[in-house]
């Protein structure tokens, strides 16, 4: 059966997605740490000549979407193990259904304000 709230409706599908975007932002930070430790004093010309490039377009994209899948998997994860009824009560349904639609909005936001800024120019 298909969940109607997770990303996939598969756990293992889910929870390889989340290693897979793990993997994205830790080689996405490694390369941003990277460039920064190699040009200390940097202006905002060159800072914003390197994010412009085809290939940091490309991987700041892959990390935008690797976050905004990411977050998602994990929110989900954590609304549907601490927020039930049995530890919060009756009111756990209602909290549950805003605390996941607050993410998903916030989460369609950053991805779409983060594809503008690399994209719109």
């Amino acid at each position: 059966m298909k969940s109607a709230t997770g990303l996939t409706g598969s756990g293992s599908r889910d929870w390889f997605i989340q290693r897979v975007s793990a993997v994205v932002l830790a080689i996405y930070t490694v390369v941003m740490f990277g460039w920064i430790l190699c040009n200390s004093g940097f202006s905002y010309e060159q800072w914003s000549g390197f994010m412009m490039t085809l290939p940091m377009k490309i991987l700041s994209l892959l990390a935008i979407l690797s976050l905004v899948a990411h977050a998602w998997i994990g929110m989900w994860q954590v609304f549907t193990d601490y927020v039930t009824t049995r530890q919060m009560g009756p009111s756990a349904s209602g909290l549950r259904l805003v605390l996941t639609s607050a993410v998903i909005i916030a989460v369609f936001v950053y991805a779409i304000w983060g594809i503008q800024i690399f994209w719109a120019n």
